[in-house]
Formats: structure tokens, C-alpha cells, sequence
């Protein structure tokens, strides 16, 4: 007979902070060497860009593993073959303080399956956010949303939090009833969405604190264009700090998904991500509206060229961009020129000087010369 010992509090650290893996909504940046990057130490220590922008450290952890709802795509859905734990507020407080005290992190990043209802895992959600707020830490905290909270448990994780999201998991009501059974769209996630949106507008009570968001990327049937038609309008519309992707990996659902019947490869479904942070980017940074996103006639971004390079591509008539005369908007269109080449070609053009070659530039990546075919001089 084996008689299997409950965990100590770090092993359940190594469970949860492992399964907290498949929430990026805080976890990601634009960088490839900043993504989903742990520490080697400890796996609960993510170094991160935040949605405001800036780096720092969080302690990025799940509450609890144990969970009620059914969502295919999930690998901790009920049902599921995987090790379950859950730490008390009061532990993870102590552990939090710890890290915190030692300056190892200095931020909490915190979700958790739901564990009896979603009252009740927002509840041990916040009171974790609030031990700490009476310990007198002021620093970052962002707090996950559960589906189907209630108006008042959300509005205990806004006076809060710093941050906090809830995953909108995939685009529309039809593609989001391949996934899950247990919650619905629109009463337990747009709903509560929008609700955050009003609490959190300018001259609210709840104003600055950001909301974000996450896509589960090819587990249900949807395509780019819904992805990032939905992206486009939760940031115009509900003022979504920032919007994440997550690919989809086969193996990790439940045999009747949709995105295992599909003949993606998780190669593939990971470069389909990467292009959608990429359309993504054109729409905050570069000044794209979401229809001027180029897609196939399917409705996707290509897998093999970037959705900047495929746009200048259809639109020859747009280019050559003069580099000495043409405005900001212009220049970020160029292939290869990004936010850092561009304030570098502006300052130079501020202080009098002309362009005449790359090389008035200074040493220049590969990257960036693949302007040259863009631009005039």
C-alpha cells in the first residue's frame, strides 16, 4: 500500500506555479527573450513587462488547481488526470511576504481554478490581496477575475488591485460553446467585462486600475480575423490595457476539441500566436485599424510573413516613404523600421541633419535593412 503525505507548502508551490503557466494575461512581452520566461530558481518568480509598461518581478501563482468547471481546453478542467492543491489565503500571504521582504519579487500575480463557486474563489482571492494591503504593501498586484463573480466581489478585487483580468478565452458565443459548458459568454465574461470597463473609466471610483485579457489561440473554431476584430473593440470600446494570446497546445484538451481534430501543429498554432502579438502591436503602437490587418481569404494572418511586411506588400502605391520628410505614422509602415529606428531617424532629423544612407544611422541590425527597398532618401 502507498500512503501518499500531504504537501509542504513549497511543493505545492512547484504544482501551482507550474500550472499557473497557462495564463499569460501579465506573463508575456514583445520581446522574444522576455516570454514566458521563469527564474531557474524558483518557478513562482516571473520576470515580466507590465501593461503600462516598465519590467519588474512577480510572484505569479494559482490559489488552488482544484477546479468545478469543464472547459476542454483546459489541462486542470474537471475531471482531468492532474495532481490538485490549493494553499490558504494565509499561507501564500506568509510565503508572498517572504519573497517580498527578501526583495526577490515585488509584485503578485495572483489566480486560481475555481475551487466550490466563483464567489467563493474570489473571495480567498481577495482576502489574500487584502492581508496584504494591511501588511502595508503598496506594490503590484493583479488579481484574476472569475467568470461568473458577482458585481460586488468584483468591485473587493478593484479597490484592491493594480491590475485585473478576466479571459475572454476566445471570440464570440458560438466558438466559446466548443470550449465549455459550464460557463456562459456573455452572463459570466463579456458582462463582467464591461462592468469593470464603467468602474474603472475616468472619474470613477475605481479609475486606474487596468484591465487585460486573454485569447486561447485554435482550440475552437475561430479565426484571426474574429480574434482581432474582438481585440480592436475591446480596446476602443471597454479601454483594455492589454489584450494576450495563448496557443493552444494538442494533447492538453480533451479528445473531442475541436483544436485536436484540426490539422494544426502546435508549431504552427505558437507562430499564429507570434502573429497576432505582431497584429496586435500594429494596432496599439503603429496606428493600423484592425480592417487594415492583412489576412488570407480565410480569415488568418500568414504563418510565414509578418502582417507588416504582408501589408506593404498589397499597398506599392503607398511607397517609397521619403526618410527626411515623411511624418512618424509613415515611417513605423516601413518594414523593418520599429519605434526605437524611427525616434532615432526623427532626432537626427530634429538636430538639422540629412539622411542620406543607412549608414548616417549608425550600426543598423538586419532587421532594419530591410527598409532599404521602402524608402527614399
Amino acid at each position: 500500500m502507498l500512503i501518499k503525505k500531504s504537501l509542504d507548502i513549497g511543493e505545492k508551490l512547484a504544482v501551482l506555479s507550474n500550472d499557473s503557466r497557462y495564463d499569460l494575461a501579465c506573463a508575456c512581452a514583445p520581446r522574444e527573450d522576455e516570454h514566458r520566461r521563469r527564474s531557474a530558481d524558483d518557478k513562482w518568480i516571473y520576470p515580466v513587462v507590465l501593461p503600462t509598461g516598465g519590467a519588474t518581478y512577480l510572484f505569479k501563482i494559482l490559489l488552488s488547481n482544484e477546479c468545478v468547471n469543464n472547459c476542454s481546453y483546459c489541462p486542470l478542467r474537471a475531471g482531468s488526470d492532474a495532481e490538485r492543491c490549493t494553499l490558504s489565503p494565509e499561507e501564500l500571504t506568509r510565503t508572498f511576504l517572504s519573497y517580498y521582504k527578501a526583495r526577490r519579487v515585488s509584485g503578485l500575480f495572483l489566480s486560481s481554478a475555481v475551487r466550490e463557486s466563483p464567489d467563493d474563489t474570489m473571495e480567498r482571492i481577495n482576502r489574500v490581496a487584502a492581508y496584504l494591503r494591511r501588511a502595508q504593501f503598496r506594490g503590484y498586484i493583479h488579481l484574476k477575475i472569475i467568470p461568473g463573480a458577482s458585481d460586488a466581489a468584483i468591485m473587493d478585487s478593484l479597490g484592491l488591485a493594480t491590475t485585473v483580468s478576466l479571459n475572454i478565452e476566445t471570440a464570440g458565443e458560438a466558438n466559446f460553446k466548443q470550449l465549455s459548458t459550464t460557463k456562459d459568454y456573455i452572463r459570466d465574461i463579456i458582462r463582467p467585462m464591461q462592468l469593470i470597463s464603467r468602474l474603472t473609466s475616468k472619474g470613477c471610483r475605481y479609475a486606474g486600475v487596468k484591465q487585460t485579457t486573454q485569447f486561447v489561440v485554435g482550440a475552437s473554431h475561430e479565426t484571426d480575423r474574429e480574434i482581432i476584430r474582438y481585440s480592436w473593440r475591446l480596446y476602443k470600446v471597454l479601454r483594455l490595457a492589454r489584450v494576450y494570446f495563448s496557443a493552444y497546445q494538442r494533447g492538453a484538451g480533451s479528445s473531442d476539441l475541436p483544436g485536436e481534430r484540426s490539422g494544426s501543429m502546435n508549431s504552427d498554432l505558437l507562430m499564429r500566436e507570434h502573429r497576432l502579438y505582431q497584429a496586435d502591436w500594429l494596432m496599439r503602437k503603429y496606428g493600423f485599424t484592425s480592417d487594415e490587418i492583412p489576412l488570407d481569404p480565410a480569415g488568418h494572418l500568414s504563418l510565414l510573413v509578418d502582417p507588416k511586411e504582408a501589408w506593404a506588400r498589397s499597398h506599392p502605391e503607398y511607397f517609397p516613404v521619403n526618410i527626411n520628410t515623411d511624418d512618424k505614422y509613415r515611417l513605423l509602415r516601413v518594414p523593418g523600421l520599429g519605434q526605437i529606428s524611427v525616434e532615432r531617424i526623427l532626432t537626427f532629423r530634429r538636430e538639422g541633419a540629412r539622411i542620406r544612407s543607412f549608414d548616417d544611422l549608425g550600426k543598423l541590425n538586419k532587421t532594419i535593412r530591410k527598409a532599404k527597398g521602402y524608402l527614399s532618401f
